[in-house]
């Protein structure tokens, strides 16, 4: 396989130099979607959540908390704290 190309180098160094940004941006939105889910979608949901805040890099014992409690106004409260940041 050959190497990238210049553009193509530029744009893997910025997905990875943004990489935070764009997690945050997915855990954001997936605290919209379990607003409105239900059922087994809102279980797959929870565990797309689960993985983002692990790659996020969110304290275990607190995603715990949040996935015993499956609240996500908890979720939307975590999500601000990382945005301030």
């Amino acid at each position: 396989m050959p190497d990238h190309t210049r553009y193509q180098k530029k744009v893997i160094k910025n997905y990875y130099d943004n990489l935070d940004t764009i997690l945050l941006e997915r855990l954001s939105d997936l605290v919209t979607n379990l607003y409105l889910a239900e059922g087994k979608k809102r279980e797959k949901l929870w565990k797309t959540a689960v993985e983002v805040m692990k790659k996020i890099e969110v304290p275990p014992s607190r995603i715990e908390h949040l996935v015993a409690k499956k609240d996500p106004a908890l979720l939307a409260v975590l999500v601000k704290e990382l945005s301030a940041r």
